[in-house]
């Protein structure tokens, strides 16, 4: 029988030009963003799999293992996105009064 071994080291990557750059789960274009926003919503990383559907219960807690690993970068990564959000719903609000 042979065992096939996996380097934890090498599930999760980035790449410049996938994600802008944001960690991601290797082979896929799922950022640790998106697993940890699922995590803090309450699913368990097995639902987290059944959801996503083509990555495995190991690349999800490799995912998780990095944001514990890197909480600053990656809740810094979350704050972007929101204010980015916040931004532009503001700005469709004033363009939407605007042409009232």
């Amino acid at each position: 029988m042979s065992l096939t071994t996996v380097d934890i080291g090498t599930l999760i990557v980035r790449s410049p030009e996938i994600r802008q750059g944001q960690p991601r789960i290797a082979g896929t274009g799922v950022t640790v963003r998106r697993i940890v926003g699922w995590y803090k919503l309450g699913l368990e990383p097995e639902e987290i799999v059944r959801r996503i559907g083509h990555v495995s219960l190991a690349q999800v807690h490799a995912a998780l293992a990095y944001y514990h690993a890197n909480q600053e970068e990656i809740e810094a990564i979350i704050a972007a996105e929101e204010k980015l959000a916040a931004d532009l719903e503001q700005t469709q609000r004033r363009q939407r009064q605007d042409a009232a």
